[in-house]
């Protein structure tokens, strides 16, 4: 059998670790995660990471920042006294908020002390490696490489 290519759809099950921490696992929910290689559904180092997989496959792999959430930028990151946000604000709440272009951020909440916020747009795992055990559950559909660059055709 030949090993999964892009543009075809697959269902894997994942743990994924970072810093000796579980962030997320498709064990857990039950269901293992579907998606099309190459359509950009999910980062760049596991997309690559299953091509070429055969279904019942297993493997670990280490995914750098650059290849996962990108590195984390501290340009990101504001004070905002707590006044000036809504109530109920607490560490660990998201706020959406723009960027001097106008385009949407989400902000974590990091740190409130003194009446003031740390605000934190950067994705929880920027800057860190991912490690990902991987099992190719089944190579659902085998599709076109056309379709699976459509998004970025149209995008």
């Amino acid at each position: 059998m030949e090993g999964v290519r892009l543009g075809d759809v697959v269902r894997v099950h994942y743990e994924g670790v970072t810093e000796g921490e579980r962030f997320d696992s498709s064990y857990l929910r039950g269901e293992p995660l579907e998606f099309t290689v190459g359509a950009r559904q999910v980062v760049a180092g596991f997309e690559s990471a299953v091509i070429g997989m055969e279904p019942g496959e297993k493997k670990t792999v280490d995914i750098p920042p650059s290849q996962a959430y990108g590195p984390y930028n501290p340009d990101m990151t504001l004070e905002q006294k707590t006044a000036n946000l809504p109530p109920g604000v607490e560490v660990g709440s998201t706020l959406v908020g723009r960027d001097a272009d106008g385009e949407q951020l989400r902000f974590s909440v990091v740190q409130i002390r003194d009446g003031v916020a740390s605000l934190d747009a950067n994705h929880p795992l920027a800057g860190r490696t991912l490690t990902f055990a991987l099992e190719l559950v089944e190579i659902a559909e085998r599709g076109d490489i056309g379709d699976a660059f459509a998004e970025w055709r149209t995008g």
